[in-house]
């Protein structure tokens, strides 16, 4: 896939800076991860692992890491609801985050639709940190990643979005979206790419 989206990548030429940057986990909630859910993504039990190592390389060289939790209630859902016929509460033992990822120095953001910037105190927490490009991780790739990733970018963030570090229900989704975020807004990457990156960066070079 990685060389499929090679042109965009040469076309832009975006050159990830660790110092610079911040890691966002979009909603590994027991809902999407656990195979007792209705919601289950089937295609995620390997990205688990490698999100989690990721995060934590990001923590060891002392770069930010936040996680996202989708929680809905009938006041805010607004069309969640009406679409999906479902609503993940906070009461609901599903709506909690994997314990792989409960990782300390990390903040969990809760929000209400599939844009991690809507209505959350995200960017001013990335502004405080002086953040200016997102990794961004995690589930559903073409729903919650791919908005996330869409509005990071119109509020100036560069992004890399690893292929390997999202899942979804179906292949031609998960194509879809870096094909088309490649296209206009994200550098498509592989982790070890950025692993590459970050343990230069910790090791002063």
């Amino acid at each position: 896939m990685l060389q499929k989206l090679s042109k965009y990548r040469e076309q832009h030429k975006i050159i990830f800076v660790p110092e610079h940057s911040a890691l966002l986990i979009i909603d590994m909630q027991r809902y999407f991860l656990d195979e007792r859910s209705h919601a289950y993504v089937p295609s995620s039990s390997p990205v688990i692992p490698r999100i989690k190592e990721l995060s934590n390389t990001f923590l060891k060289a002392n770069l930010p890491v936040f996680l996202t939790r989708h929680l809905n209630n009938h006041q805010n859902a607004k069309l969640m609801r009406e679409w999906w016929k479902d609503l993940i509460t906070e009461e609901n033992v599903f709506s909690e985050i994997i314990p792989e990822l409960s990782l300390p120095s990390t903040m969990v953001i809760k929000k209400t639709q599939y844009d991690a910037f809507y209505d959350t105190i995200l960017e001013d927490l990335l502004k405080e940190k002086g953040v200016k490009q997102l990794v961004i991780t995690g589930v559903v790739t073409h729903l919650c990643c791919e908005t996330t990733v869409r509005s990071a970018f119109v509020r100036g963030y560069k992004v890399f979005f690893p292929i390997d570090g999202t899942a979804t229900y179906k292949e031609e989704f998960h194509w879809a979206t870096f094909l088309n975020l490649s296209h206009g807004f994200a550098t498509p990457v592989l982790i070890k790419e950025l692993q590459k990156c970050l343990e230069a960066y910790q090791n002063g070079c």
